[in-house]
């Protein structure tokens, strides 16, 4: 695998700190918040690696949805 650059090292640590918190919650709806983080990782796919601008935007919207959905009170998502 090639290298990965600081940025793309942090898109998938965002990606796998999704994954982690989706294990957090109860077990019948694991699976939606990880389609769920699947699906909105998947949205950018097709975003030009030298957009920095765009992608480290999606990364802070991506934080503060981590942060709102990490919480407790969140039990689904759809």
């Amino acid at each position: 695998m090639a290298r990965l650059s600081g940025l793309q090292r942090a898109v998938l640590a965002l990606y796998r700190q999704c994954l982690r918190e989706s294990r957090k919650k109860p077990e019948n709806v694991q699976a939606h918040f990880k389609a769920f983080a699947r699906r909105e990782f998947e949205k950018s796919i097709g975003l030009d690696k030298k957009d920095f601008s765009a992608i480290e935007y999606l990364m802070r919207k991506g934080q503060r949805q981590l942060e709102i959905y990490a919480s407790p009170g969140i039990k689904d998502i759809r």
